[in-house]
């Protein structure tokens, strides 16, 4: 009978396309992710093995025609994995609990990764680009096969009696001891060395020889700052062990002129007072070096700090360049200088923009109405005057007890 549980468990049927296993995947994903479900752990990482098997066309291959079995045995000469062991490797998680049932058998311990920061501009990320990257890497040397010498010439490390790490004990005090473990610098924690006679020339015993290779890193458009590209298997090799990822962090620089906000581009304008309140027109050269123009509507005011949107010239959407975002435009008003005209002119402009209101009533003559004096403000004067341990020196409030007596103030520090 036919093994089609990966396939009960996503919910799809064993003809499905990768779309559908892929859409299909993000549903219960979303649904059972141990942030949002914590109960949920043991269901979602069988939702990921599902997916890791189905969505890798050799993978699906060999369990359609041989089941869990063939995955994990091997099949058709594909090498065969733990499927328990896969979670520990792919997402950090332990042994799956017996979910497919079978003896395992423990796979290869796999190396760490190499991280690459990646610094590109806005527009590589709206444009799209690859860029070359040179990176160093120790490989399994090909002449001793990772061995580090000819076969047999391994001997155990004397220094160490084949365990990889020194023992040594400290006394605290009396009848109290401490054991210290230390790797052996002899055999670097292999347990084993091989004489300098028998060493393999290039890689002088060392098992691995660094290699330089250029990668070709693929910027998508509508990529992120902070987003990963992976590269499975390029990290460095070690016998026995299955060479980690080179990962790189995509990093946007700064940009002069555009903020990007998700898929939204966002930009600061200045324009005059007389292009405020009678149109102006800006000629915007986009990351794409493409120029936009863009016009007020006739009689439309600009106000100090509106924001303007144009539809679809913001940042590309990742794997779906044709959508893009919104291109917000927030726009600053620039007033004129003092004296800017003369008061004839004043006058006649005055005639021109709307009525202004008219002030309230008052009387000069009145002994309670006083006319005073408007000035710029001035945070260091300010400060001076403020009511604090600065505060000006009023005579009103020295006499309130009307003994004529000036009163004491404390200043706290």
């Amino acid at each position: 009978m036919a093994d089609n549980k990966l396939y009960d468990i996503l919910g799809v049927p064993k003809s499905a396309s990768d779309s559908e296993i892929k859409k299909a995947y993000r549903k219960l994903a979303k649904e059972y992710h141990p942030d949002k479900n914590a109960s949920a752990g043991d269901k979602f990482k069988e939702i990921s093995f599902a997916h890791d098997v189905l969505s890798d066309p050799k993978k699906r291959e060999i369990y359609d025609k041989y089941g869990m079995k063939g995955l994990q045995e091997g099949a058709d000469g594909f090498e065969g994995f733990d499927s328990g062991d896969l979670f520990s490797q792919l997402f950090g998680f332990g042994p799956m609990g017996g979910m497919f049932g079978g003896g395992r058998r423990r796979g290869p311990r796999r190396g760490e990764d190499t991280i690459h920061p990646l610094k590109v501009s806005l527009e590589d990320l709206y444009n799209g680009k690859t860029s070359k990257l040179q990176l160093s890497r120790n490989v399994i040397c090909k002449t001793c096969s990772g061995l580090g010498g000819k076969s047999g010439a391994k001997k155990p490390c004397t220094a160490c009696r084949g365990h990889g790490v020194k023992v040594s004990y400290r006394q605290l005090g009396p009848g109290m001891m401490q054991q210290m473990q230390s790797v052996c610098t002899d055999c670097t924690g292999e347990g084993e060395v091989i004489n300098e006679a028998d060493r393999c020339k290039p890689c002088n015993g060392k098992k691995t020889i660094n290699e330089t290779k250029v990668l070709e890193v693929h910027i998508d458009k509508g990529m992120r700052d902070s987003e990963k590209i992976v590269f499975r298997g390029e990290g460095d090799q070690t016998p026995g062990v299955e060479a980690g990822d080179v990962i790189i962090i995509v990093q946007q620089k700064p940009h002069e002129k555009f903020e990007r906000k998700g898929h939204d581009l966002v930009m600061h304008h200045e324009i005059t007072l007389t292009e405020a309140l009678c149109g102006f027109t800006l000629v915007l050269t986009h990351l794409d070096g493409r120029q936009l123009v863009i016009k007020s509507k006739p009689g439309e005011v600009i106000v100090p700090g509106v924001i303007k949107g144009v539809k679809n010239e913001g940042m590309p959407m990742h794997r779906n360049p044709f959508e893009k975002g919104f291109l917000y435009i927030k726009f600053d008003v620039k007033f004129p200088e003092k004296q800017f005209t003369t008061s004839d002119k004043l006058a006649l402009l005055e005639t021109l923009l709307p009525t202004r209101p008219t002030p309230p009533t008052f009387d000069l003559n009145d002994e309670m109405t006083e006319e005073v004096t408007l000035m710029d403000y001035d945070s260091s004067e300010a400060r001076t005057n403020g009511r604090g341990s600065g505060e000006a020196y009023h005579e009103d409030d020295d006499d309130e007890d009307g003994s004529g007596r000036a009163g004491v103030q404390c200043a706290t520090h």
